[in-house]
């Protein structure tokens, strides 16, 4: 299976936040943009911790991301770099921000449908 970034199917688009997913055999392929000023951390609100359950690996296109684990540990991911995140973070971006990310379809579709509905009031 192939597909270019910008032709999956669009989950999320609300806000600039834009969100393209597939599942390919248990596995969420997915293209990322956020914008500049974006912040996760209200629209987890209501997960346990209210954090992301999902783990993610990806890479990062353009921009920068900051993120914070519930043991209060942070970290900062830039384009050209690589990064795994596990289950139990939040997000926020200061610039225009795209990845390509690969998560575990079941708990990133619960994570989207959260999200998806937040973002809908």
């Amino acid at each position: 299976m192939n597909e270019s970034a910008s032709n999956l199917p669009t989950t999320i688009d609300a806000g600039g936040v834009k969100f393209q997913t597939v599942d390919w055999g248990g596995l969420n392929v997915a293209h990322v943009n956020l914008p500049g000023g974006a912040d996760a951390t209200p629209l987890l609100q209501g997960l346990p911790g209210n954090l992301c359950q999902a783990p993610h690996w990806g890479y990062v296109l353009k921009g920068s991301i900051h993120v914070t684990y519930g043991d209060g540990r942070t970290e900062k991911v830039s384009a050209g770099q690589v990064y795994h995140w596990p289950a139990g973070h939040t997000v926020r971006v200061d610039e225009d921000y795209e990845s390509i990310e690969f998560s575990p379809s079941a708990p990133m579709n619960e994570v989207l449908a959260h999200v998806s509905r937040k973002l809908k009031g």
